[in-house]
């Protein structure tokens, strides 16, 4: 279902627009891993792991980015918010490019995640205003697609763009697409929140909506559930370098490996755009979180057997067909969780983004202490998270059942 009262691009395109914007932000993050090394001589970094306060300093700039543009999109617009935040991701990818310290890199690093929240959260409230129930969905699991194939992608395509010159190119390349996305955005897309429909920015009625969010108990268990499913995927982008290369030794190769993992995610995603307009979202959900748990049990099973260790290509198969679990996953859980909020999509995407990635982070760097050289704590890690998601299914769709039941 859409508002037919609004002006839209064809899906194609608009499906392309928004993958190109939402994927800035895993390009942004993931592109740089395999420059940590040239980074360090370049800049003379007598630590390496200061290398790793590369990646920090844009999540840091997320997070202060997803709390502001949520709201600032309901107040002067999406298309205004979202051409902000590329401005101010120019400015942030521009000083990472001319940096010669590596303060100057983590400054350019901030501005740059404090930027890029805005296409990530502007977008969602505007695919909002557009769409709803599952033609939300089939739309988000489009952009998904390409939205989860990208950080897998990405360390490959930083390897690639350095063998082509160095790695500052990468920040080039960056700046390149945030101009044809900021261009194409306004030349294209209408804006899709009318003056009548905005919420001035006042404090007062912001704590208000905010504490609204966080009552409406359906949001939250969603919410938390995107927490549990990002969580497990942090777990093994945090993990998989020392797996695929200390425990394995695949060497050069870990970019092609660490990107395989993408293509069931791919896959599943396009099949569930296809789908869930017959089948519906819950569904859809349903079946990829049972067969997550499943599939991470099985896993759970196989490692135990090899102390710890299971063959190489037992380990990538069974995780190949778990990680396309994913793919059914997030644009569905993101529609059922952004569906009751109409009048506050900004700021409600805004909290579900922050919320859900506050718990991804603290799950999977507690589940991430436990790991000792072997793909044990993973694999249970896994496990534990795909129990817990399928049981925050559970108790969001109660709340939604109780909450059509009092309507009626």
């Amino acid at each position: 279902m859409r508002d037919a009262s609004m002006k839209r691009l064809a899906e194609t395109e608009f499906i392309v627009l928004f993958a190109l914007m939402m994927s800035l932000t895993a390009l942004t993050t993931d592109a740089m891993l395999p420059a940590f090394s040239f980074i360090a001589e370049d800049l003379a970094i007598d630590n390496y792991q200061q290398t790793q306060w590369i990646i920090s300093a844009m999540i840091l700039g997320m997070v202060f980015g997803e709390i502001t543009f949520g709201p600032l999109s309901d107040a002067i617009g999406r298309k205004k918010s979202i051409g902000i935040g590329i401005g101010i991701y120019l400015l942030g990818t521009l000083v990472a490019l001319c940096s010669m310290s590596l303060e100057m890199l983590l400054l350019g690093r901030m501005i740059q995640g404090f930027g890029v929240s805005a296409p990530k959260i502007a977008s969602r409230a505007l695919i909002r205003d557009l769409y709803k129930g599952a033609a939300m969905a089939r739309i988000m699991s489009f952009i998904m697609m390409v939205f989860l194939l990208v950080p897998l992608l990405a360390p490959a395509i930083g390897q690639l763009v350095m063998q082509l010159g160095n790695w500052r190119w990468i920040f080039a390349m960056l700046l390149i697409q945030s101009l044809i996305a900021l261009a194409w955005l306004f030349w294209r897309q209408p804006e899709t929140l009318p003056k009548e429909r905005r919420i001035p920015l006042h404090w007062r009625s912001l704590l208000r909506d905010a504490r609204d969010i966080v009552r409406h108990k359906e949001v939250m268990a969603f919410t938390l559930l995107l927490g549990c499913i990002f969580g497990s995927l942090m777990l093994y982008i945090s993990t998989a370098q020392s797996i695929f290369q200390d425990i394995y030794g695949v060497g050069d190769d870990f970019p092609l490996y660490f990107a395989m993992m993408a293509i069931g995610s791919s896959v599943m995603n396009f099949f569930n755009g296809k789908i869930v307009l017959r089948v519906g979202m819950k569904a859809c959900v349903y079946f990829a979180l049972t067969l997550m748990v499943c599939l991470s049990f099985v896993l759970s099973l196989v490692v135990l057997s090899y102390d710890g260790v299971p063959p190489f290509v037992y380990f990538m198969g069974i995780c190949m067909a778990m990680f396309s679990c994913f793919g059914m996953v997030f644009g569905n859980v993101n529609a059922m969780a952004m569906e009751p909020l109409g009048r506050t999509a900004g700021l409600g995407a805004s909290m579900i983004s922050s919320l859900s990635s506050f718990v991804a982070i603290l799950l999977s760097a507690a589940i991430g202490q436990f790991y000792e050289n072997t793909i044990t704590p993973f694999a249970m890690g896994f496990f534990l998270l795909s129990v817990a998601s399928s049981a925050l299914m559970f108790i969001a769709i109660r709340f939604s059942s109780l909450k059509n039941m009092s309507a009626e």
